[in-house]
């Protein structure tokens, strides 16, 4: 099956961008997704294609219309009516590795992406449209972070990346950081790699590295080890205590 991914922009030629490139790209020549670019502005009613509009209410800046918003998203599901619809927008949930690997799993996305000072409100009122945030900053644009969506989803499409287990021990898929690597070589600027990881031992690696991704997440990410399951909770410094029962 192909993952296929239809991108709404002002700007198609940003794309494929980097995903033109390395495993991404190879995985394209392969059919393993596909790429399609709509043109928003190509969805305008006026003669001179206008996307754009002043707030109402006043204020700076220039909000995305409605109107084309909606023929443009209307087109593209009716191409592809089983994939759902993502706005890229810093109003949108936080995109977790969870919902990518959903996505990937499923039969592609059309993903929206903004400019300007953003979209209409009444275009989510009116569609199904998943708002999603890929952190607490603010781009010129969605595309971006379209693109840094769809590289966390073609890298887990079956057969892009080298080894089924590639993406298995990685930060987030267990609701961790992932554990710290070394390589060769063993000395360098009087730092040497940990003694476990030379020992051979395999179950005293695995323990190294479970415990390592735990020390790391506590310390680095306290909001991830906080509803890590089954995690005690824990202060960034390290000081335990139990969870408290339910009612009490």
């Amino acid at each position: 099956m192909t993952f296929k991914a239809t991108v709404l922009t002002l700007y198609p030629e940003m794309f494929p961008g980097p995903l033109g490139v390395s495993l991404a790209a190879r995985a394209r020549e392969e059919g393993k997704w596909s790429l399609d670019c709509m043109q928003i502005r190509d969805f305008a009613a006026d003669k001179h294609r206008t996307v754009d509009d002043t707030p109402a209410g006043g204020g700076a800046g220039m909000v995305l219309r409605v109107d084309v918003l909606a023929a443009c998203i209307d087109h593209a599901t009716e191409l592809h009516p089983d994939c759902p619809i993502l706005a890229m927008t810093p109003r949108g949930k936080p995109l977790t590795q969870a919902r990518v690997r959903e996505l990937a799993a499923g039969p592609g996305v059309i993903i929206l992406c903004g400019r300007f000072e953003g979209f209409d409100e009444r275009i989510f009122q009116s569609r199904p449209i998943e708002e999603v945030s890929i952190g607490d900053i603010v781009l010129s644009g969605g595309e971006p972070a379209a693109l840094m969506l769809l590289d966390a989803c073609i890298r887990l499409l079956p057969g892009v990346m080298g080894a089924p287990s590639s993406g298995a021990e990685e930060s987030f898929e267990n609701g961790l950081l992932e554990y710290p690597h070394y390589t060769r070589p063993s000395e360098w600027g009087g730092r040497t790699i940990p003694e476990v990881l030379r020992s051979g031992d395999h179950a005293k690696i695995a323990a190294w590295r479970k415990s390592q991704s735990e020390i790391d997440t506590r310390l680095r990410r306290p909001d991830l080890w906080e509803r890590h399951d089954g995690a005690r909770v824990q202060s960034a410094s390290g000081a335990r205590h139990e969870k408290k029962d339910q009612g009490k």
